[in-house]
């Protein structure tokens, strides 16, 4: 699949981030009210008996500042941090080796956790809940398990998939904080900020239209204001305004729902090849020559949120919604009305 510009994974120029682009207090992120309250209690009351804040799993869509605020909850404590992924820890010595090097209150992140391996996994328990881990020394007969003991630390635990997560590991978090997408509202105070970051000329109408097309995603509304500030620099003088900003995002193809073509072609695919629906899941992957994983993790997340799109035992439903915004009669839909087929 080719790269989109709208996609909330990371894509490598999100790697990047220029100083002063991410919060880096609680008092500066904007956004996830309830999110940000129930850590500042935390971490006020972890301060008053001076402990490490309770273990934390942040769960929800990626591009919404999961890896943000475990950044941010490390410098509340004035701790330090270290990060890793999943799938990165690929044997227990890995896990170990991190583990016995964290020094009292340390925040240990480790993102895509529900791709942990089961056996890693098993290493974090005691670590967890007695601040212990178990290695086996010797091998054979003469192998035996030696408790060492860690320094009280606080695991943040960062996912998009919580269902795959398992049970006990769940359990093991004393907070459990979910991300939604966020309001358009809250997304052109984000994007004006960056733009003061950057040193970008934006204004307040700019922004709006950036951020109604950014699919409730800070890291989308981020990247999208480095591709309209591209435009701008050769239209329009370096000066975001409404229309500028307009005309950047529709020559990308991402139209005023921050849909683009491969969303289309998703919604065209249900209402004009299976009748508005339902379809199986394999059945849209096969016709689009798309992957399950990409439909499901990538597309259908956002079109379900803003009513596009319904799940059935029996298949996905396009919603009257999706036909008014692609313009297609409900009781004609097999006409060529803007068929991408």
């Amino acid at each position: 699949m080719a790269e989109r510009i709208i996609k909330s994974e990371k894509m490598p120029e999100d790697m990047d981030v220029p100083t002063g682009l991410r919060p880096q207090h609680l008092d500066e992120y904007i956004g996830q009210r309830e999110v940000v309250e129930n850590l500042r209690i935390a971490i006020e009351a972890a301060k008053g008996r001076k402990e490490p804040v309770d273990h934390i799993l942040f769960y929800g869509p990626p591009g919404l500042g999961k890896t943000t605020l475990a950044h941010i909850v490390s410098n509340e404590m004035g701790a330090g941090f270290m990060a890793t992924s999943g799938p990165a820890l690929e044997r227990p010595a890995d896990l170990v080796a991190i583990l016995t090097n964290l020094k009292e209150g340390d925040v240990f992140f480790i993102d895509e956790i529900h791709r942990l391996n089961r056996v890693v996994e098993e290493y974090l328990y005691p670590a967890m809940e007695d601040y212990k881990v178990d290695i086996i020394i010797g091998k054979g007969p003469n192998a035996r398990s030696v408790k060492l003991p860690l320094k009280p630390f606080t695991l943040i635990g960062a996912t998009t998939r919580a269902g795959l997560i398992t049970s006990p590991l769940r359990d093991r978090f004393g907070i459990i904080q979910h991300l939604d997408f966020y309001p358009p509202e809250d997304l052109a105070v984000i994007v004006k900020r960056s733009s003061g970051v950057l040193e970008i000329e934006l204004d307040g109408d700019g922004a709006a239209v950036m951020s109604r097309r950014a699919r409730g995603t800070p890291r989308v509304v981020n990247r999208l204001l480095k591709r309209v500030r591209d435009y701008a620099q050769v239209r329009a003088k370096g000066k975001i305004d409404a229309n500028v900003a307009t005309e950047a995002l529709e020559r990308m193809g991402i139209d005023e729902k921050g849909l683009d073509p491969l969303d289309k072609r998703f919604l065209y695919a249900i209402i004009q090849k299976y009748e508005g629906g339902p379809v199986g899941l394999e059945t849209l992957a096969a016709t689009l020559c798309e992957e399950v994983d990409i439909l499901t993790d990538i597309i259908e997340p956002y079109l379900l949120k803003i009513g596009y799109l319904q799940r059935s035992p029996r298949g996905r439903l396009a919603t009257r919604g999706a036909y008014n915004h692609l313009g297609i009669d409900p009781n004609k839909p097999g006409e060529n009305q803007g068929n991408l087929f």
